[in-house]
């Protein structure tokens, strides 16, 4: 089947993936999803997500990153280690990185030093930045516009955030990444009318797969496992909150995500 959505940000290494990766990814090529971001969120998973694109080289690309919740573990060996993986032609971004001041599973002060380095890192290897962020905009939008001009661009990835946080980020210039939280009727709905704010060209579709499962889904899956055939599911919600062709928002997303990663 032809390529018709382009998943950014799904999390394969994760341990419900372990048994049936093969499986996973063929659903997803059945449903039109024909090429997929592995998301690095620690040292360990980036080099697990780097081995899956030697083994995928036709479906996968990766990041390679330090999520803010493993910020306590950054180093300068673990900064010499993802420059390394920068080197790697399927590694397309420099993340998952951020704040998040939601959990603070580390403390903001190893958060913001961890995410500083990455942002040189992205200065330094001209990759894009791949982003999370949680009760923490003001920090982050600070510390992104200081590095905007060397930075060649970024992705808010699964884009949650208010009206403040959306122009912000807009404002310097992001992308803006949409998962299956556009279809949460509890705590999604806000985002329905700011849809229409977020430029066509800035627009990307994620599943962030296993998580968010969109709970509109019909049966739901025993598993409660999200994956990335879900991928256009979340898109048909989009395009019907933007009163727009699937098939637009295929060619549009698809096309910003290959620009924007350098596919």
């Amino acid at each position: 089947m032809q390529t018709q959505w382009i998943d950014i940000g799904l999390n394969l290494t994760d341990s419900s993936f372990r048994n049936d990766i093969e499986a996973v990814l063929k659903r997803a090529v059945d449903q039109g999803v024909g090429k997929m971001v592995v998301t690095g969120t620690a040292i360990d998973g980036s080099e697990q997500a780097v081995k899956l694109c030697q083994q995928y080289s036709d479906l996968l690309y990766c990041t390679a990153g330090v999520h803010p919740h493993d910020a306590k573990s950054f180093t300068t060996a673990t900064a010499d280690t993802l420059r390394d993986l920068y080197k790697e032609p399927c590694v397309v971004a420099v993340g998952e990185t951020g704040l998040d001041f939601n959990r603070n599973f580390s403390t903001p002060e190893q958060q913001i030093k961890a995410f500083e380095v990455q942002l040189e890192l992205a200065a330094e290897s001209g990759l894009p930045l791949f982003l999370h962020e949680r009760d923490a905009f003001k920090t982050q939008f600070e510390m992104l516009k200081s590095y905007r001009d060397q930075i060649s661009n970024a992705v808010a990835h699964c884009f949650t955030g208010e009206k403040e946080a959306l122009y912000g980020y807009l404002d310097l210039d992001l992308h803006i990444g949409i998962t299956g939280w556009i279809c949460d009727e509890r705590r999604g709905t806000h985002l329905h009318p700011l849809l229409k704010d977020i430029p066509a060209e800035r627009l990307m579709l994620e599943t962030d797969a296993p998580y968010l499962l969109p709970r509109d889904i019909k049966p739901k899956p025993k598993s409660r496992r999200n994956e990335p055939y879900h991928l256009p599911h979340i898109a048909r919600k989009v395009a019907t909150l933007l009163d727009k062709p699937e098939e637009q928002l295929s060619a549009e997303t698809v096309a910003n995500t290959q620009r924007f990663f350098n596919l």
